[in-house]
């Protein structure tokens, strides 16, 4: 009886070790599965906020970059408009400046065939008829004489001065040919004979000299 009271004692005993190992085995099995699932919460959240700040840099990067590239177009177009205006500006004050200068070129051109009366005046007086002895004449002479050479003070004065190119070389944009001949001790291409006077109104021509010209030998 002793010994069967033993036996059972020892099994009793030996069954409360294995469930206190049980026990054991089941929380250190949940503390393990709750430790990585309490890292894994921790570890997700984390991956989220990298991936949103990933996400905003890079919407910031793709909107930075519009941004100069407006910022560039509009620049560009800012710089045209500027040369553009600054051109519009100088060709509008070249106009004004050409206006001024050429403004009074149709009523130049009337005065010349004044001019042209008044040296075709002047020039058919016989000089031989010009004495004391006819004072009318004399007088009306040196009043022609006086009056063509305060006209020409005048176009003077205006920019507008004579072409007379008796032996200067031959300038399609100045002169305009009558003729062409050859002559003896004149050079080849040279304007030999002069039957118009031109003018030249600030440096552009107003009216070509009509001449002859020397013709080249062969």
């Amino acid at each position: 009886m002793a010994a069967r009271g033993v036996s059972r004692v020892l099994g009793l005993l030996r069954a409360g070790q294995r469930h206190q190992s049980s026990r054991f085995l089941c929380t250190a099995t949940r503390q393990k599965n709750t430790g990585q699932s309490s890292e894994e919460e921790q570890r997700h959240p984390q991956n989220e906020q990298k991936e949103e700040t990933s996400s905003a840099e890079k919407l910031l990067s793709e909107e930075k970059i519009k941004l100069e590239e407006q910022v560039k177009e509009m620049t560009d177009k800012y710089k045209r408009a500027l040369a553009d205006t600054e051109n519009l500006r100088q060709r509008s004050q070249k106009l004004v400046e050409e206006a001024k200068l050429y403004g009074v070129q149709g009523f130049c051109k009337d005065l010349l065939e004044v001019a042209d009366v008044l040296e075709k005046a002047t020039t058919s007086v016989p000089k031989e008829e010009i004495t004391d002895q006819n004072p009318h004449l004399k007088n009306l002479y040196e009043g022609l004489v006086m009056t063509e050479v305060q006209l020409q003070k005048v176009f003077s004065k205006h920019g507008l001065v004579k072409l007379n190119p008796v032996g200067a070389k031959f300038d399609p944009y100045e002169h305009e040919a009558l003729f062409s001949s050859p002559m003896e001790g004149k050079e080849p291409g040279s304007v030999a004979i002069v039957t118009k006077i031109g003018y030249k109104l600030h440096g552009r021509t107003l009216r070509p000299a009509l001449v002859g010209v020397v013709q080249g030998g062969h």
